[in-house]
């Protein structure tokens, strides 16, 4: 998804569109997570970029959006542009020695 999105039109509640566009971001991402992975996939992440234009959309983490969003709506902003690209994610092995066992805890 890449998409320009306008915070004020003529005949809608600003509240009401920024709620909607809000909305719409997270229907994308949800039908994005729920697509069919590929072999060797663990899950969908995304790649997110925001910003006032797209020429100065800066890289965001997926859960940041939001709070983006909201932002740009407070400081009075007339539009923001988002961009949401699904990637492969693949989990890594966490690291025995690094964490705690219940073995550990039995120990004490």
């Amino acid at each position: 998804m890449k998409k320009t999105f306008p915070l004020h039109v003529e005949g809608k509640h600003p509240d009401r569109l920024l709620d909607a566009t809000k909305h719409e971001i997270r229907k994308y991402m949800k039908r994005e997570r729920n697509r069919a992975l590929p072999v060797g996939v663990d899950f969908w992440d995304f790649d997110c970029r925001f910003g006032a234009t797209e020429q100065t959309a800066v890289v965001a983490h997926p859960a940041e959006l939001i709070g983006l969003i909201d932002a740009a709506a407070k400081e009075g902003g007339t539009q923001f542009y988002i961009e949401i690209l699904a990637k492969h994610g693949v989990r890594k092995p966490r690291d025995p020695s690094a964490g705690a066992t219940i073995a550990n805890f039995l120990e004490e």
